[in-house]
């Protein structure tokens, strides 16, 4: 039977985090593959060379600067939530059965959107603290006429050259976007519905290429807007008031990270809890998105966002 003794985040994570990964739009951005500190914190070092200087033939050899800065980033999206499974719902002899499936659900229906609405608000909230990497355009002015023009433009915008040039990019686009983008006589590339990850499981949505950039819908809008309350009652998530939804936002997976950190999930089989006649299933999840610098001048070039004029009221 199961106790209180097993942590089922550190039996399940790899195929959980896989789920959330198939299931969400930002799964490009996911990655385990980092150094935990502690339970929250994991270690980035930033470097950055000076670069060449003139020989002179008198001998002699230009001495240059490395500049090595050791950062410590912490997971600050800190998430719970607990089940109460009334007894009769639950086969005795299979009971860690029950708690994977719960697992499977909650994270492909709750924590898979809800890591959308993470990425796409603190992306967007990079690229607006960044000069000349933020626009507003009026939903309205993304027509056929004009779109291919202004994703064109996005993309030629700052450094965004240099990880388009590497296939690092990707763009994210509302309905609206791709709808009209679907029209716009430019297009030579075909929209094709397609899922998202590999293996035939995945988020089904449109997704097209404009200079060697994947162009992805997001369907469920109601993951793309730049800011988000996660404090509802209710609980999961909803656009903050004054929050802005996007239109467009470009980011590169070398550089912007979502990392998540499922740190427990808990099943009380019924009579080692005191709140009711049923097995008590609880998870807490710590996650976050960091986007890093480029490793030439140590600034933020590799993220754009265009959001609507209007602002949720």
């Amino acid at each position: 039977m199961p106790n209180n003794t097993i942590n089922y985040a550190s039996r399940w994570q790899p195929e959980l985090l896989e789920v959330m990964t198939q299931n969400a739009l930002c799964g490009p951005f996911v990655t385990t593959n980092v150094r935990w500190l502690d339970a929250k914190t994991f270690h980035f070092t930033q470097m950055s060379v000076s670069g060449y200087k003139n020989h002179s033939r008198d001998g002699g050899w230009n001495r240059g600067k490395i500049t090595q800065t050791d950062k410590s980033f912490t997971v600050s999206h800190d998430r719970d939530v607990e089940f109460l499974i009334d007894k009769a719902d639950v086969d005795e002899s299979n009971a860690a059965a029950s708690v994977k499936n719960i697992s499977k659900v909650f994270e492909q229906t709750q924590a898979a959107p809800e890591a959308d609405a993470l990425f796409f608000s603190k992306t967007a909230a990079v690229a607006k603290g960044e000069d000349d990497y933020h626009t507003e355009t009026a939903a309205a002015n993304y027509t056929a006429d004009t779109v291919f023009a202004k994703l064109k433009g996005i993309l030629a915008t700052g450094k965004l050259r240099r990880y388009r040039a590497r296939g690092a990019l990707i763009m994210y686009v509302s309905s609206a976007v791709m709808n009209a983008l679907e029209q716009a006589p430019e297009l030579t590339h075909t929209i094709e519905l397609t899922r998202v990850a590999d293996g035939g499981v995945g988020v089904e949505t449109r997704i097209t290429e404009l200079d060697g950039v994947p162009v992805m819908e997001v369907v469920d809008d109601e993951v793309f807007y730049d800011a988000f309350n996660f404090a509802g009652a209710a609980g999961g998530f909803a656009p903050a008031a004054g929050a802005h939804k996007i239109n467009v936002l470009v980011a590169s997976p070398l550089t912007t990270k979502l990392v998540p950190k499922i740190s427990s999930i808990y099943f009380f089989a019924p009579g080692a809890h005191p709140q009711g006649d049923g097995y008590l299933y609880q998870n807490r999840a710590l996650s976050d998105v960091f986007t890093f610098p480029n490793g030439k001048d140590g600034k933020i070039d590799s993220v754009f966002v265009d959001t609507d004029t209007a602002a949720v009221d």
